[in-house]
């Protein structure tokens, strides 16, 4: 994978990765960076896709600890 051009953003998506989480990396000529899926297969429906070059890359960071969070809060409550 190729380092995002934002630290924020770079330091997330590896906090997203220790929790487990997938990365797909986007095409050459995309706008997105790529995407960021769950490891649990029951989670279809989280993911996230992480832009190159958000407008407000600190917020943009702030969105994937919320989603990884969230999902993790899940996790433990269906135990």
């Amino acid at each position: 994978m190729k380092e995002h051009p934002d630290k924020h953003i770079r330091a997330e998506l590896a906090y997203a990765l220790s929790e487990g989480w997938h990365f797909i990396a986007a095409g050459k000529s995309a706008h997105c960076y790529g995407r960021l899926i769950c490891g649990i297969a029951a989670h279809r429906e989280h993911m996230m896709s992480i832009w190159s070059t958000p407008a407000d890359p600190v917020n943009h960071a702030r969105q994937i600890i919320r989603m990884v969070n969230r999902c993790r809060q899940n996790n433990h409550r269906s135990r």
